[in-house]
């Protein structure tokens, strides 16, 4: 079992940045496949990014170019460094793990946390 913890969400203008933090606990992240997803009101999930097991990255049009996921296995934590961010990127922000396969589409995890907001005014 893994347990995540997300951190590190926050108000900005739009294009500012900002850095999630997602801290596991629980067991070693290096087995796992993980990664980001959002959720705006009214809207679907939609993956965000992904670091696969392999340590491949997979990250979604919407966002390639400006949000760089990574992984740190001797922290046991995931990151998102978002940057010139928009309005549209407003949503509720999740990391999520898996022991199977997943990519930057992913959004159905076999663990994730609690969720860090994050609002981008104009």
């Amino acid at each position: 079992q893994v347990q995540l913890v997300e951190s590190g969400g926050g108000s900005v203008q739009a294009g500012g940045s900002l850095r999630l933090s997602c801290v596991a606990s629980g067991n070693s992240i290096s087995g796992y496949c993980m990664g980001w997803f959002r959720q705006a009101p009214g809207k679907e999930r939609e993956g965000v990014a992904a670091v696969l097991r392999d340590g491949g990255i997979s990250v979604a049009d919407s966002v390639k170019g400006r949000f760089t996921i990574s992984k740190d296995n001797v922290k046991n934590t995931l990151y998102l460094q978002m940057a010139n961010l928009k309005p549209e990127d407003t949503a509720m922000y999740y990391c999520g793990a898996t022991r199977d396969f997943c990519a930057a589409g992913s959004w159905g995890y076999e663990y994730r946390g609690q969720g860090a907001q994050v609002t981008v005014s104009s």
